[in-house]
């Protein structure tokens, strides 16, 4: 998937099952979410029937993010075609089979919930024939047709590339478009599924630009996989060369045994460091930190405020 996200359909090759190299420092310890906002999104999500990437992926930020008003919800169901080796997300083959109603059902639940800022994303959907393209442009546009004044993120999967496929969502006029890269270029083939790639990541963030320059466009890395500094500097030049406007830098942590080891711990002070080097290069907004994850809630205060201020100048 995309962070949720994103080898044929045969046996992946089998990563080292050794733990990771490295005892885990004190700045990537996690605290187990609470409060009750957090409570309440999680029996809200639990009594629609609404998988959520935050919940599926284990991701370090839930409480903060539920408590703020944010939440990325995962269409299209928790099984993905692909195997990408650093990812939780459950993998195997769906058949084809997708709930048609998803769409409707989604977008009312969040116009009940008083959210203002909220990420679609999805699994891989190599089995359905536009790989859920549509199924996704029509969730955009039914969340802003009941919920009008709601910033709406998509973090998509890579759909192989296919410009009709990226087309279909752009024209549903999402406020922000992100697909991410996942790692430098040397180390993709090792990361992330074979029928991903880094070039590939590459020409969807170009082609949102080419065909709407006014969509916003974000793209994420993690650190700790074996990357050089210079190879993720490389990374931030490719990204800009496609206009691409945000970026964010988190802490590869293993999910499981069976994923991926991690190479290294980066400390918070690197972290500020390449957010420096990144915003000297022109990004819009940068979020860098340990557990900073590519729909994380930090960067969505800048996003919306650039967002409104679009709005507005449209409207008038």
């Amino acid at each position: 998937m995309s962070e949720a996200s994103e080898q044929a359909l045969g046996t992946p090759k089998v990563p080292s099952k050794k733990p990771s190299r490295h005892p885990k420092p004190s700045w990537v310890k996690i605290r187990p979410a609470s409060g009750e906002r957090y409570l309440e999104l999680k029996e809200m999500f639990k009594e629609l029937k609404l998988a959520t990437v935050c919940q599926e992926a284990q991701c370090p930020n839930i409480g903060e993010c539920w408590a703020g008003g944010t939440a990325t919800i995962m269409l299209m169901g928790e099984v993905c075609t692909r195997g990408c080796r650093f990812c939780n997300v459950k993998t195997g083959n769906p058949k084809g089979v997708l709930d048609l109603e998803e769409p409707q059902k989604v977008a009312y639940a969040i116009s009940k919930m008083d959210l203002e800022y909220v990420v679609l994303t999805s699994v891989d959907r190599d089995d359905v024939e536009d790989e859920g393209s549509g199924h996704f442009a029509e969730t955009v546009r039914l969340l802003k047709e009941l919920t009008p004044g709601l910033i709406v993120e998509v973090l998509t999967p890579d759909f192989k590339g296919n410009p009709d496929f990226v087309r279909k969502i752009v024209e549903a006029k999402p406020d922000v478009f992100a697909h991410n890269v996942e790692t430098v270029e040397r180390l993709t083939q090792r990361v992330r599924d074979p029928r991903a790639g880094y070039r590939q990541s590459l020409d969807v963030l170009e082609m949102v630009k080419k065909m709407d320059a006014t969509r916003y466009t974000k793209s994420s890395i993690m650190l700790g996989l074996g990357e050089t500094e210079e190879e993720v500097r490389a990374t931030l030049r490719d990204l800009r060369a496609v206009d691409c406007d945000v970026v964010t830098f988190g802490q590869y942590l293993q999910p499981r045994k069976r994923h991926l080891p991690v190479e290294s711990f980066v400390s918070p002070e690197k972290f500020q460091e390449w957010q420096r080097e990144a915003e000297a290069m022109g990004f819009l907004y940068v979020a860098s930190g340990p557990l900073v994850r590519s729909s994380y809630r930090a960067g969505e205060f800048f996003m919306k405020g650039m967002i409104e201020k679009r709005r507005f100048k449209e409207e008038f």
